[in-house]
């Protein structure tokens, strides 16, 4: 720890006081816009199929695919809570999604990102989207711990 002189002390605490952060935002916190979904899975016929059979012999899995997927279709309970969300929520698959999101992201899937009206945000990991155990009810709380824990509001 730094030991101040009762000088370097008032110098620093009254700096802090008169002296307006650049980096930091005197307006409202970040809003979001929409939320985007990225697939740990492949969009075209191929990567479907391959991510279908896969996922049956147990050598593939995506969490963001248990939340929102049966065997075969979107789950009931995912459209309605993505229908409840403030936002949209758009998903793509790996190959397909913009290529902001995929630098935002560092190219992993699957994952979850906030569009803001100022950034882009990387609210859940993989690992984090599997604690909702394919729950899409649950899926939206972990969304909305997130959303808290950065300190982001959402777009009304």
């Amino acid at each position: 720890m730094e030991t101040l002189s009762p000088f370097s002390f008032f110098f620093r605490f009254s700096y802090t006081l008169t002296v307006p952060d650049e980096n930091r935002s005197t307006e409202h916190p970040p809003r979001i816009v929409r939320l985007i979904g990225v697939y740990d899975a492949d969009g075209s016929l191929r990567g479907e199929v391959a991510y279908w059979v896969g996922a049956r012999l147990g050598r593939r899995h995506c969490s963001l695919c248990d939340v929102t997927h049966g065997a075969f279709t979107e789950k009931r309970e995912w459209r309605n809570c993505r229908e409840s969300l403030p936002v949209p929520f758009d998903t793509y698959h790996r190959d397909d999604q913009p290529e902001s999101i995929r630098w935002a992201t560092g190219d992993r899937a699957p994952v979850v990102v906030a569009e803001t009206d100022s950034d882009l945000v990387t609210l859940l990991t993989g690992d984090e989207i599997a604690i909702a155990r394919g729950d899409p009810e649950r899926f939206a709380e972990l969304i909305e711990d997130a959303v808290r824990s950065r300190g982001l509001e959402w777009q009304i």
